[in-house]
């Protein structure tokens, strides 16, 4: 079995447009931006053994308000600069009912199951209530990457981080072997 760290888009690895105190994605290729360290911590947790899979929810496509088209070219110009094993996209809405929209778990046990991956030893870092919902559904730990949005912050996550560089600095600590020493 392998492990993962899944991973939130907007806001985790690639700043999120804040308007009116909500994160919105970028419109476009252009307007994406790599928050800082992130190519650094993406290598740092695939140097650990972790798969690195995106799972996004794009609802602006069922909405009509961009193209899958246009979030392809985000995700593919962000993965030049990231190099994750895979991006997993929910273009639907919350009125659409599918079991990919996070706070459902759909995207990461769906990636578990086509990954082979032990859910148990892996992580989910996201910066919104429904990443930490879907991460604890799918029974993963979860880091909330806490950016102030004036909206409903989740509950019941195992470690609130400034970003996913801190994220993968513990998931480091957590790996490392424990010795005879450390438990004297």
């Amino acid at each position: 079995m392998r492990k993962a760290v899944f991973l939130d888009r907007d806001g985790v690895l690639n700043a999120a447009v804040v308007r009116n105190g909500l994160p919105y994605p970028p419109a476009n290729a252009a307007e994406m931006r790599v928050i800082d360290g992130v190519p650094q911590a993406v290598a740092a947790l695939k140097r650990m053994g972790y798969l690195t899979i995106v799972v996004t929810n794009q609802p602006d496509i069922a909405r009509g308000t961009t193209s899958r088209e246009a979030v392809d070219a985000i995700n593919a110009k962000l993965n030049e600069s990231i190099g994750v094993d895979e991006f997993r996209v929910c273009p639907h809405d919350s009125a659409d009912h599918c079991d990919c929209r996070k706070p459902k778990p759909g995207l990461l046990l769906q990636a578990a199951t086509d990954w082979g991956i032990d859910l148990s030893q892996s992580f989910m870092v996201g910066d919104r209530w429904r990443d930490v919902e879907a991460g604890q559904q799918a029974a993963v730990r979860t880091f909330f990457v806490s950016c102030g949005y004036a909206e409903h912050q989740p509950v019941g996550y195992d470690w609130a981080v400034a970003s996913l560089t801190e994220a993968a600095a513990i998931v480091e600590q957590l790996n490392q072997p424990v010795t005879k020493k450390d438990t004297e």
